[in-house]
């Protein structure tokens, strides 16, 4: 029988509360497969938090609509629009103080039925453990990959500041998405802010926030289906390329806990020649005045104001790729080339 709300004191042989959460913003159109996601469960000793963020379409009716349905499932609504991550960490403070870990559902994305049973097998077989990550799959119509691959699959807990000076360095990226992974309720209620910053990759940021003192474990199985949609954070992001600066971000912030000084130094030096690179390849692209903006105010806000000098010469090395490259030179003047391949 379904467990309800404020019915969390568990007996020993039941399997532990967690907490699913899922923020959303007008995410009609997406958000009843994402609730149907979760109810196809295997595991069922969970509550459902819907946090609606002042939507203008349909969203709360819907959710509604699954709440009167199921006990476990309890919505809230802002009184004021909330920024996304902000939104984020307002639903993690929702989470039962009975519960013993926390699942995101990101709504427009959907998990597998043994999603929940499988990260909650593991993180008990494992007390050290404070995050689970898993495969999964990312895309829409035909198009599809596989994502957060790399660790070896003999490999299912890896000491936490292992897996953070890996991510930093840049040699391993396992830490996925909010809806890959699956976190002990405790690091999230001991925390104000679950996600630190505000930034594309807070979810991120906070793997490295709260792996300095726990281990992380990674269920090798596809467990959750990432909807790609014009819509979503991370399309923007990615035009933007903003996760290059986030990458500095956390460098600069976690870095001195998981690298030595020199592998810091490299690091940074290695993400700011990635960035200009990035940068240079935008000026035959055409990008707008809030493109260049954006870019500006990151790279101050990060300590290192934009370097025209640097810039003009990492211009001066794609002209000359371009010159030396004729068919590329071609595919970009007809507009075949993606603006990440010059």
């Amino acid at each position: 029988m379904p467990r309800i709300a404020g019915e969390h004191k568990l007996t020993a042989n039941m399997d532990p509360l967690v907490s699913v959460v899922t923020p959303v913003y007008n995410g009609e159109s997406y958000l009843r497969e994402c609730i149907e996601s979760v109810l196809a469960q295997t595991y069922s000793n969970f509550e459902y938090i819907i946090l609606n963020n002042c939507s203008k379409d349909g969203t709360l009716a819907i959710a509604q609509e699954y709440a009167s349905k199921d006990k476990r499932i309890r919505v809230h609504s802002n009184d004021t629009l909330l920024p996304i991550i902000a939104n984020h960490n307002k639903a993690f403070g929702l989470i039962s103080p009975d519960s013993k870990y926390c699942k995101v559902v990101s709504a427009d994305d959907q998990i597998f039925p043994e999603c929940i049973r499988r990260m909650v097998d593991l993180a008990e077989a494992h007390p050290s453990v404070g995050i689970v990550g898993s495969y999964q799959v990312s895309g829409s119509g035909d198009d599809w990959e596989l994502r957060i691959g790399g660790l070896s699959y003999f490999k299912a807990v890896v000491p936490g500041r292992e897996i953070c000076r890996l991510h930093l360095l840049g040699t391993l990226h396992v830490f996925g998405n909010p809806t890959s992974n699956f976190y002990r309720a405790d690091l999230v209620r001991n925390s104000d802010a679950f996600f630190p910053n505000e930034t594309a990759e807070a979810d991120v940021s906070a793997c490295f926030k709260h792996l300095k003192s726990a281990d992380f474990g990674f269920v090798h199985q596809v467990l959750s289906y990432e909807r790609v949609h014009r819509e979503r954070m991370t399309t923007t992001s990615m035009a933007l390329n903003a996760y290059l600066s986030s990458r500095i971000n956390d460098c600069l912030t976690y870095g001195p806990i998981y690298l030595t000084q020199d592998e810091l130094d490299m690091r940074i030096q290695d993400l700011l020649g990635q960035y200009y690179n990035f940068l240079a390849k935008s000026v035959f692209y055409s990008k707008d005045k809030a493109f260049w903006a954006f870019h500006k105010k990151r790279l101050r806000e990060l300590g290192y104001p934009l370097d025209t000098v640097r810039l003009s010469i990492a211009i001066v090395k794609k002209l000359l790729n371009l010159i030396l490259n004729p068919k590329r030179s071609v595919e970009l003047l007809l507009g075949r080339t993606d603006g990440g391949q010059i």
